[in-house]
């Protein structure tokens, strides 16, 4: 199972009320980092189905979530729980860095 595409619009519903951790990959289509980063990204959402959703957002055509929570650079992957940004890992990171993350929320 891949990412779910996320917008500025669905952003509250499929994130901030989630009753699972979320982790949100803020990317754009020109970044090359963030083309690196999505196969692991990708990968993470089967590893952790159930118990984490794994949600992409665009910031090229939703700048107001990006803007929201401060994004200077892409990618960034912020992990939500209960609504609040709990932590947050920032260009292409290997697979074992973003599970650790992961490990601390779930």
């Amino acid at each position: 199972m891949a990412a779910t595409p996320v917008t500025d619009s669905t952003f509250k519903a499929e994130v901030i009320e989630s009753q699972v951790p979320v982790l949100v990959d803020f990317w754009a289509p020109w970044c090359g980092p963030c083309r690196m980063v999505a196969p692991v990204v990708d990968e993470i959402s089967q590893q952790y189905e159930g118990q984490v959703k794994v949600v992409k957002i665009n910031t090229d055509e939703n700048p107001g979530v990006a803007s929201q929570y401060g994004i200077r650079s892409i990618p960034t992957l912020m992990l939500f729980k209960g609504g609040q940004r709990v932590d947050m890992v920032v260009g292409a990171v290997p697979k074992t860095t973003l599970a650790n993350t992961l490990e601390k929320y779930i």
